[in-house]
């Protein structure tokens, strides 16, 4: 089956509806890109398993979607591992240079640098993914990482062909490429926006993964690449070091489990906002019978959880090992009682009635998700943050930077590029995770369960909470993926949604109740899920229509 689509210090946890003794007897890659779910469905053919395919997936996207994820990034990869039931997530996302200061970004005045923290390397957080690819490899995997890295440094070798939405992206973010020689020789053709149908080739990426599939760990942050890496760097302004490559660990991270109604919720724990988030959301959900709602009111309750939900992701998150964060509590079935007892059917909820930060007057990052015959599962977001990340490839490298450093509230109540505010929670500090909305997701009941994320920044949370509330329905990935969206994030204290969403009735509803609607202009979010049907033993899988993502089932036999 294939859907083609428009492009999310450790106590484990274990999946709560494990049965070893069932097993899918089939296997299932859903991807951003054709060629990257190719890669993934190759390795399990070449007898690895679903952590194996995850590194392949992992690595062909930084190949074929370098506005979306990289090497020069990072991201949130959730694991189940089927034979005894084990999950946790693996954080390789980026951390802040040790130079790093909260006011890095501030001008003498105390006012945020126009673009300081969005373009070029100044704006780059020392990158996970390599290290997390190197993790997953030796702890979870059956294959050597050169198996699982041969399909992205054929790739990149040989190169892809430029499609419209890569094309539409290098428009978005060509004055930044532009203005760096060797990002330019590699995603502009001089200067402009390469032709459709144009192949990208990226030798001096290729060589770096050939250090990494031969050297692990050490062929990234150490040697003749980290010399590379480091010296661009710091001649563009920047202000990474050799130790900050030497010290970047991978960091493993017990998910978030939510209670909701009949259904298991497994996602990301900090510094990925997702689990938190969603948690808030479904425990006020709970409390309602959402099938018993009109669709108006529906959709209100709705977005009045996603506003209070939102609205404590500013409050109080950010890198839980840098700072205190009240998890326990904000988890806690009674607080979403508390916070939701000023909800009221008929009428919205001002963003500035329920207190705060001050009101204030872009979408990327990959999705992916795995399922492997022996029941094993992967879901996973990575990003670079705005597409292409900084824009910035240090020379001879091939490895285009992220600009992660933006997700971090460089000024209290400021917001980044997607819009959202932060607080002191999430303030730069050397060394430190920023807050992240990926939201890679399990699903678990007696009868199914489910894989899903999307990317899409801050919308990210939102779009995964739709899914669950879908699946909670009994619809399929087809339907989950696939649903018209909307979305609200506290502040701006509006419903943005993508164009067609509400037809002309439902908006004067929600109008009524007194909400603002603001259509985003186009559709948004790239989402790619599995379900594994328990009763009947059978596997489904679908890629977003609004991308160009591939998702394969294939039926394989099981040799014990």
């Amino acid at each position: 089956m294939k859907a083609f689509v428009l492009t999310v210090g450790v106590f484990f946890s274990v999946a709560l509806y494990a049965n070893p003794s069932i097993k899918p007897q089939e296997q299932a890659v859903a991807s951003a890109h054709p060629a990257a779910t190719q890669a993934g469905i190759d390795v399990l053919n070449q007898g690895g398993n679903a952590f194996d395919a995850a590194v392949a997936v992992s690595a062909a996207l930084a190949v074929v979607e370098p506005f979306g994820s990289g090497i020069g990034g990072g991201g949130f990869w959730l694991l189940h591992r089927e034979s005894d039931g084990f999950q946790v997530m693996v954080d390789g996302r980026e951390v802040a240079p040790l130079k790093a200061d909260r006011d890095m970004y501030l001008d003498k005045q105390g006012e945020p640098i126009k673009n300081a923290s969005v373009n070029g390397a100044l704006a780059a957080g020392i990158p996970g993914l390599p290290a997390a690819l190197d993790h997953l490899a030796k702890k979870y995997g059956k294959l050597p990482l050169s198996d699982s890295l041969k399909p992205a440094i054929e790739l990149a070798e040989k190169g892809f062909l430029v499609n419209e939405h890569y094309r539409r992206l290098a428009k978005f973010r060509q004055i930044a490429l532009a203005s760096n020689p060797s990002a330019e020789a590699i995603f502009l053709s001089k200067g402009q926006v390469p032709d459709l149908g144009a192949v990208i080739q990226q030798e001096d990426l290729a060589e770096t993964l050939k250090q990494l599939s031969k050297q692990g760990f050490d062929g990234f942050y150490a040697g003749e690449v980290a010399d590379k890496l480091v010296q661009g760097v710091q001649q563009a302004g920047g202000i990474w070091t050799k130790e900050d490559l030497k010290k970047y660990r991978v960091k493993e991270r017990s998910p978030v489990v939510i209670d909701y109604k009949d259904m298991k919720v497994v996602s990301a724990a900090l510094p990925s906002s997702g689990g938190l988030v969603l948690s808030i959301a479904l425990n006020i959900l709970e409390q309602y019978d959402l099938e018993s709602l009109d669709e108006a009111t529906r959709i209100h309750v709705v977005v009045e959880a996603m506003r209070r939900a939102y609205r404590d992701r500013a409050l109080y998150m950010g890198d839980s090992d840098f700072v205190s964060v009240p998890t326990a509590r904000l988890t806690h079935k009674s607080y979403a009682h508390t916070i939701s007892k000023n909800l009221s059917l008929d009428t919205a909820t001002s963003s500035q009635d329920i207190s705060g930060l001050k009101d204030i007057e872009g979408n990327n990052t990959t999705h992916f998700s795995v399922m492997d015959k022996a029941g094993n599962r992967v879901a996973a977001t990575l990003s670079i943050n705005y597409p292409f990340g900084s824009g910035f490839v240090p020379a001879g490298t091939g490895v285009l930077l992220n600009d992660e450093m933006d997700d971090f509230s460089i000024k209290p109540g400021t917001p980044n590029v997607y819009g959202l505010v932060g607080g002191q929670a999430n303030a730069i500090e050397a060394g430190k995770r920023m807050l992240s909305s990926m939201s890679p997701t399990f699903i678990e009941t007696k009868e199914y369960i489910g894989v899903l994320g999307t990317p899409g920044g801050s919308r990210i949370i939102s779009m995964v909470l739709l899914g669950i509330l879908d699946a909670e329905q009994g619809h399929t990935p087809e339907s989950w993926v696939n649903l018209p969206r909307y979305h609200h994030q506290y502040l701006p204290d509006v419903i943005q949604h993508e164009p067609g969403t509400f037809k002309d009735g439902m908006r004067v509803k929600l109008k009524e109740k007194g909400h603002q609607l603001k259509s985003v202009g186009r559709q948004y979010g790239n989402m790619h899920a599995i379900l594994w049907d328990k009763k009947s033993n059978t596997l489904m899988a679908a890629s977003d229509r609004r991308g160009s993502g591939l998702a394969i089932v294939e039926t394989v036999g099981i040799n014990e």
